[in-house]
């Protein structure tokens, strides 16, 4: 099954995060099918492909509960149903 997760990068501390499609047996770090987003927690900034993640969705990849807030606060979800 494909998810929409996120995938941990940076320095200790200092962590930001990718938004990415992977295989959900994959792991966190591992190698990722698409990019699709970048988040950095510190500043709450975002940026996401959403042509893609919205192509992503309608193929059947499931968000885990962290990326669907997000995606929801970018009302993502509200493009995938027009």
């Amino acid at each position: 099954m494909i998810k929409l997760r996120l995938k941990r990068y940076g320095k200790k501390r200092q962590v930001s995060y990718r938004i990415v499609a992977m295989n959900s047996a994959s792991r966190r770090d591992g190698r990722a099918l698409e990019e699709l987003g970048f988040y950095n927690p510190r500043t709450d900034e975002t940026r996401l492909n959403v042509p893609a993640i919205v192509t992503r969705l309608k193929q059947g990849a499931q968000p885990t509960e962290t990326v669907r807030s997000i995606l929801r606060k970018a009302q993502v979800f509200d493009q995938l149903n027009a």
